[in-house]
């Protein structure tokens, strides 16, 4: 076996006369018997192509729709929140006026209860000091006119003398 590189690379016209009658005829029988199934089938590929085309242009819609739709309930909610905040408060500054007003109305009553009592003590106190100086003057002027008076008419004179203690008149 002789190998010689140009054999293989020879060019003989027959022989490609040959190729291209075969091809051409391969061709002939592809397209009658294949060509119909061949387009059906490109044409089905390309009906698809368009179709996931058209669903994912739809979709991008879709969702681009829905983002929007979602930014306006946002923004929506977002204002709810700031209406809600101003609401608590709007409502946390009146209840707070209300328990101050509260609180002050309590401390001026307890104020004027305070000052009552005082007052009350104050009388008491001075029913009091009477009392201890009547009993007092009584005793001074019983041991002065044991004699002189009667006990009703020392009676009179200690309780007049203890009605006028405190007046201007007496300290004159």
């Amino acid at each position: 076996m002789d190998i010689n590189i140009s054999n293989y690379l020879r060019l003989d016209v027959v022989d490609m006369i040959m190729v291209l009658v075969s091809t051409l005829i391969l061709c002939l029988f592809a397209k009658h018997f294949f060509w119909d199934y061949v387009s059906d089938y490109f044409q089905k590929r390309h009906d698809a192509i368009a179709a996931d085309l058209k669903a994912g242009a739809d979709a991008k819609a879709e969702g681009e729709n829905y983002r929007q739709q979602y930014e306006q309930q946002l923004a929506g909610a977002k204002g709810e929140a700031r209406e809600i905040i101003e609401a608590a408060q709007k409502h946390a500054n009146e209840e707070r006026k209300e328990v101050l007003a509260k609180a002050r109305e309590e401390a001026d009553m307890l104020k004027a209860k305070t000052k009552q009592d005082m007052e009350r003590e104050k009388a008491q106190a001075q029913q009091a000091m009477k009392q201890t100086i009547v009993d007092v003057a009584f005793e001074a002027a019983k041991a002065i006119v044991k004699k002189e008076m009667d006990e009703s008419k020392q009676q009179a004179y200690v309780d007049d003398f203890i009605e006028h203690a405190g007046d201007d008149t007496w300290q004159a």
